[in-house]
C-alpha cells in the first residue's frame, strides 16, 4: 500500500512538473508576443510621426512657392523652409526634429553626362571639387564611365566593364544616372574615407538640375573656377545677404569673381529638389526618414523617394573648416 502511495505521489509530482514547464513556456511566449506587438506598435507610431514631419515640410515648400513675389523665382537660405525648426514635442516624452535641405545647393553628380553626351564643363568642376577636398583619385573620369552607355574608358584613368569584372565579386558599371549618392561607393577604387569626405557636397539629381548659387556652400562654389579659392568663395557667400542673388548675372557680377571667367551654364538661383529629414525619438526608439521631394513650377510638391537607412540629423564628420581643406589641397597640388 505504501509502495502504491509512493508511486502515486511521484506521478503527481511529475504531472505538476510537466504542467509547470508547459505553463512557464506559454507565459514566456505570451510575453514575447506582447513585447513584439508593443515594438510593432511603437515602430508604426514613430513612422507616422516621421511622415507627419515630411507632410509639414511639404506644406512649408508649397507656402514658400505661393509667397513669392510676382516674377520672383529664387530660393535662398533666408526663407522659412531653410531656417532651423525647433523640436516638436510628442506623446510619452517623444520629440520630432525636421530639417529641409536644398539638394541643388550641392554638386550634381549626374550633370557629368547629359543626354548621352559628356559635359566637359561639369567634369572640370567636379575635378576641382575633388582637389579642393584633397582627393587625388581620378573619380571624375570613372564617374563619367559609370554614367555613360559606351564601353570606352574616359582617358587613361577611366574604368569600364573590363576593370569591374576583375573585382571580387565581379560587377559592371550601371551605365545610367545615379539614383542615390551612395552608389559612389561602387566606383572603382572609391574608399570609405573619400566617400565620407565627398558625400556632404554632392547630390544625385536629374542631369539638367542646375546648381543654386544662393544655397551652395563656399566649397562647392569654389569648384566653378581654378582661381576661386574657398576663402574667396566664402566672401561671395556672405555677399548673398539675407535674400540671395536675384539672378545668375548678379552672382557673376560679384567683385570677388571678376576675371575668373566663370561660365553661367548649369547655374541657377532657384531650386526644385529638396531633401527632408524627419527624425523621431521616443524613449530608446529612433526612426529616421529621409525624403527626396520635387517642387514643380506650379508649386506642387511630390515625394520622389524615401530612405530609412540614413544617419538622420547627425552630421557627417567634415574637415574643421573648408578653408583648411583648401590649404591642404593647395599644398598637395603640383
Amino acid at each position: 500500500m505504501k509502495r502504491q502511495q509512493g508511486v502515486a505521489l511521484i506521478t503527481v509530482l511529475l504531472v505538476v512538473a510537466v504542467v509547470t514547464i508547459v505553463c512557464a513556456g506559454m507565459i514566456a511566449r505570451q510575453q514575447v508576443s506582447i513585447r513584439s506587438s508593443a515594438n510593432l506598435l511603437d515602430t508604426r507610431r514613430a513612422w507616422q510621426y516621421a511622415l507627419g514631419g515630411e507632410t509639414l515640410a511639404k506644406a512649408m515648400l508649397k507656402r514658400d512657392a505661393r509667397a513669392g513675389a510676382p516674377g520672383q523665382t529664387g530660393d535662398h537660405l533666408g526663407e522659412p523652409w531653410a531656417r532651423p525648426m525647433p523640436p516638436f514635442a510628442l506623446d510619452e516624452s517623444g520629440v520630432l526634429n525636421v530639417r529641409i535641405e536644398d539638394l541643388s545647393g550641392r554638386f550634381n553628380l549626374n550633370s557629368l553626362v547629359h543626354r548621352e553626351q559628356v559635359d566637359a564643363l561639369a567634369v572640370r568642376r567636379f575635378q576641382r571639387l575633388l582637389l579642393r577636398l584633397g582627393i587625388v583619385a581620378p573619380y571624375a573620369e570613372r564617374l563619367v564611365d559609370w554614367l555613360d552607355q559606351n564601353q570606352e574608358p574616359t582617358g587613361s584613368e577611366g574604368a569600364e566593364d573590363n576593370q569591374y569584372l576583375l573585382a571580387k565579386p565581379a560587377y559592371r558599371p550601371a551605365n545610367r544616372r545615379l539614383q542615390d549618392v551612395s552608389e559612389l561607393r561602387l566606383l572603382l577604387g572609391m574608399t570609405e574615407v573619400d566617400y565620407r569626405r565627398l558625400q556632404p557636397y554632392v547630390s544625385a539629381l536629374p542631369s539638367d538640375a542646375a546648381l543654386n548659387v544662393n544655397t551652395a556652400g563656399a566649397m562647392v562654389l569654389s569648384s566653378l573656377a581654378d582661381g576661386l579659392a574657398p576663402a574667396v568663395a566664402q566672401g561671395v557667400v556672405q555677399a548673398r545677404g539675407a535674400t540671395g542673388f536675384a539672378s545668375v548675372e548678379a552672382f557673376l557680377n560679384q567683385p570677388g569673381l571678376a576675371g575668373l571667367g566663370i561660365d553661367g551654364q548649369g547655374l541657377a538661383v532657384a531650386t526644385q529638389y529638396f531633401q527632408v529629414i524627419s527624425e523621431v525619438r521616443m524613449g530608446d526608439r529612433r526612426q529616421v526618414v529621409v525624403s527626396s521631394v520635387h517642387r514643380d513650377e506650379q508649386g506642387r510638391v511630390r515625394v520622389l523617394a524615401r530612405d530609412l537607412g540614413q544617419d538622420g540629423l547627425v552630421q557627417v564628420q567634415q574637415p574643421q573648416n573648408e578653408q583648411q581643406a583648401s590649404v591642404v589641397n593647395e599644398e598637395q597640388a603640383p
